[in-house]
């Protein structure tokens, strides 16, 4: 650990993180009881002032780091791989770009992209190569292994989370080349279909599941050029990122990839000089970067992809000379976009109910006595109304009152004369 006191600057790709989260990114040696005792402490410092772990950090913001912390995460730093000099030539000789942020690389076929039983050696294991003076790279997303192309590797933490969030969220255009077996019969078309794993193959297989249990998959395809009857060259976008989508969506179409017998069964492969490998590579990647801008990125075709095109009669400037038009949104995009479209409208009526509740708050109220009429006016403070008119006679049935007698004390008057 340093013994110096150590100042970082917050990078675009940390804006908004909390401050114990980008501690694990950026310095996972030191534990959580240990940035939190710096924190009570006052030795966390964030341009100049105290800190609290779940304090969020901005861009540009300054942290400072106190010297120390041996404390580790549960589990440890996970140690770096001895690279031999082949690895590393291995690891260099894929790279198509990089910048601070990210590294894209040309995965070729027959290389896995990530480790697992029986499989040592992968794109995971050569991303020491790239990460000796700073944080180890971090793979995004994945490409099989017997599936070339465009693989994007993020260069720090941060950068892992931006890219991730943009995978996930469909707006990183991926853009494939494949070779198939036969031609289909719609030249531009939009394959939904749902998948799920298939039982009996430990999740290793996917399987075409209409029966409601499957997962939503959508692949857009467009015939780029054909070889007669016999094979086509197509390009295809996944709109959806289910395992295996286009290798099962092609096949479940009738025109399996060349060289995919694990979908395809024998009716993937042609026959002559064709090559035995898979033809699916990840010919172009579009996605935002950290910083503004966009990676806009193509890999170039592996040996057997590229001498099966010159077999087949294909051009390759054929293919980028045709623009791809974006599909329309699915029913998924389409029901999500109606719910927040409700939401919205949801916000924006309480916001109107809430205005006028605070209007009627602050209105001047007065008190109204009651009135005969309908709308009858009010009289003003200190001075009487004005009289009701007198009604022209009794009501109808009505009994009529005693006549008026003489006013008290009032004298009587003479006697009208006269004959009675």
């Amino acid at each position: 650990m340093s013994s110096e006191v150590r100042q970082f600057t917050v990078q675009h790709d940390d804006d908004g993180v909390r401050l114990d989260r980008w501690f694990k990114r950026h310095l996972p040696d030191i534990g959580f009881a240990m940035i939190s005792r710096w924190a009570r402490t006052g030795q966390i410092r964030v341009d100049g002032k105290r800190a609290d772990p779940a304090d969020r950090l901005s861009k540009g913001q300054v942290v400072r780091v106190p010297p120390g912390g041996d404390a580790l995460p549960k589990g440890g730093a996970k140690p770096r791989r001895e690279l031999s000099e082949e690895d590393i030539a291995k690891a260099e000789a894929m790279v198509i770009t990089q910048d601070r942020a990210a590294i894209v690389l040309n995965k070729p076929p027959g290389l896995a992209t990530q480790g697992g039983t029986g499989t040592k050696e992968h794109v995971d294991g050569l991303l020491d190569a790239f990460g000796l003076d700073g944080p180890r790279p971090r793979l995004v997303h994945r490409l099989d292994k017997d599936t070339s192309g465009v693989l994007l590797i993020a260069r720090t933490p941060g950068s892992a989370a931006y890219f991730s969030k943009r995978f996930s969220g469909r707006t990183a255009r991926k853009i494939y080349w494949a070779i198939v077996t036969g031609v289909p019969d719609i030249a531009d078309g939009l394959i939904e279909l749902p998948l799920a794993k298939q039982p009996g193959t430990g999740g290793e297989k996917m399987m075409v599941d209409e029966s409601g249990e499957g997962q939503s998959a959508r692949t857009r395809y467009r015939v780029l050029d054909r070889a007669g009857n016999r094979a086509a060259w197509v390009e295809l976008q996944p709109l959806t990122g289910r395992t295996h989508q286009l290798r099962v969506h092609m096949a479940a179409i009738g025109h399996p990839i060349v060289g995919d017998g694990k979908y395809g069964g024998p009716d993937a492969f042609l026959a002559g000089s064709i090559s035995r490998k898979m033809h699916l590579h990840a010919r172009r990647l579009i996605i935002d970067h950290p910083d503004g801008d966009q990676i806009d990125v193509t890999a170039d075709l592996p040996e057997h992809f590229a001498n099966t095109m010159a077999s087949l009669g294909f051009d390759e400037e054929d293919g980028a000379a045709l623009p791809f038009t974006p599909p329309p949104p699915g029913k998924e995009v389409l029901k999500s976009m109606a719910k927040a479209h409700a939401k919205q409208l949801r916000k924006e009526r309480r916001g109107e109910r809430r205005g006028r509740g605070a209007r009627a708050d602050t209105a001047p109220t007065t008190k109204r006595g009651p009135t005969k009429g309908k709308g009858s006016p009010k009289p003003a403070a200190g001075k009487p109304g004005p009289r009701p008119a007198p009604k022209a006679g009794p009501r109808t049935g009505s009994k009529p009152g005693p006549k008026p007698g003489p006013r008290t004390g009032a004298k009587p008057g003479p006697r009208p004369t006269g004959r009675r």
